[in-house]
């Protein structure tokens, strides 16, 4: 099978997508699928193209404004590619258009991955340029898609309240487990960690809010990620008029910037727990990292993992600073034992159902019966309201090719 991966950054710029994206897109290489990766140049570009071996990228250089992404080599680069298959990961930019035209022309199936980006919450965030974007080719790219991947039962939900028919596969991002090595003794400081884009829509905000309010004698607050417009200047402008210090000593909060790598895994191992009180989520990669990592998580329902609650390996908080400021209470008065047993469970549930080999299996099976290869997968939601209209398009699709093909005959 041959299959393109369609994306507007390839670099840490895309956050958490990058990463996803770039992980499965390499679980896909190694199953034996000639995998290729189309995307923008950005600042990041260089730095971080070498961690998608032995995926090969194609890069394009955009014109105009950098977040519409538009690119005239994009097309090209697809078209000589020629592949079966085309993966579209977020929505809005011009990739999307590229993903589009390349269906009208071939006829070949779109499996467009939208990461959380047709949530409410984010629909209604830029609502005027979405609005623009979507009437000019968005909405026809997500109608003709072939199957679109929600990363929980909640974003299919979300699919279907924007009117969308297509079939919809439910399938979650992936995570790789740390290597487990001995625990050592955590400082007398125990560290909560926030890791992550510094955005309005991750309620860091309410965070601040409700550290101010707990005061906690033996923790220190780090904020790793980062920054979009100035919203970290925002935030140190919060934690001083509420009087929070802002260093590295117990009770205050510390603004770590962007770590990777070897200090990004230093971080989590010497952290004692985690926190996401956000208003809108895909699937977040940061809380599937901090279980993996063996911390108990604070989050909110729009992180989309209600599994965690089950499991007992989160506490949730709704998306008001009371709340959040009950939730770290409730944390901060557990013993090291119950935070412990808390983090355990959320390995254990990684271990279960979030591991990237399972993941690209349940893509390639999509995959395969998106080109006529295999059975409907049961967890591609395709009822026969949604489903028929799909079939008749790609039958249609591969008609039309036919009759180009017998045309260059």
């Amino acid at each position: 099978m041959k299959f393109a991966c369609l994306i507007d950054s390839m670099s840490r710029n895309a956050g958490g997508v990058q990463l996803s994206v770039k992980r499965l897109a390499q679980e896909l290489h190694h199953r034996g699928d000639e995998t290729r990766v189309f995307s923008l140049r950005d600042e990041h570009t260089e730095a971080d193209l070498a961690g998608w071996q032995p995926v090969p990228v194609s890069l394009s250089t955009a014109v105009g404004p950098r977040r519409f992404g538009f690119a005239p080599g994009l097309g090209r680069q697809l078209r000589n590619f020629a592949p079966d298959l085309v993966q579209t990961h977020g929505l809005w930019t011009y990739t999307s258009w590229v993903s589009l035209q390349w269906h009208r022309r071939t006829g070949g199936p779109c499996f467009v991955h939208p990461h959380g980006m047709l949530d409410p919450w984010a629909v209604r965030h830029s609502g005027i340029k979405k609005r623009l974007v979507a009437g000019l080719f968005e909405n026809r790219h997500l109608r003709e898609a072939g199957c679109l991947r929600a990363l929980c039962q909640s974003e299919a939900e979300a699919f279907r309240a924007y009117g969308i028919a297509a079939p919809v596969a439910i399938i979650p991002n992936g995570i790789d487990l740390p290597e487990e090595r001995p625990v050592l003794p955590k400082a007398e400081t125990k560290i909560l960690l926030y890791l992550g884009r510094l955005h309005p829509k991750k309620g860091l905000p309410l965070l601040i809010e409700a550290w101010a309010a707990c005061r906690p004698r033996d923790w220190q607050l780090v904020i790793a990620g980062w920054d979009e417009k100035d919203h970290e200047g925002e935030l140190k402008t919060q934690c001083r008029e509420l009087g929070v210090s802002i260093g590295g000593e117990a009770g205050e909060v510390t603004f770590a910037g962007p770590v990777f790598g070897e200090e990004k895994d230093a971080l989590l191992r010497c952290s004692s727990a985690f926190v996401l009180p956000s208003f809108s989520e895909g699937l977040p990669m940061t809380v599937l990292e901090a279980w993996a990592y063996r911390l108990p998580v604070v989050m909110t329902d729009p992180c989309n993992l209600p599994e965690g609650f089950a499991a007992g390996a989160a506490l949730r908080v709704e998306t008001e600073s009371a709340s959040v400021a009950r939730g770290l209470a409730e944390l901060f008065a557990m013993s090291e034992s119950e935070r412990t047993t808390m983090g355990g469970a959320g390995r254990a549930l990684v271990e279960a159902k979030f591991l990237w080999p399972a993941i690209a299996t349940q893509v390639a099976e999509v995959h395969e019966w998106l080109l006529g290869g295999g059975t409907r997968p049961g967890f591609v939601d395709a009822a026969e309201r949604h489903g028929k209209r799909s079939e008749v398009k790609r039958s249609e699709g591969k008609r039309s090719e036919g009759k180009r093909s017998e045309g260059k005959r």
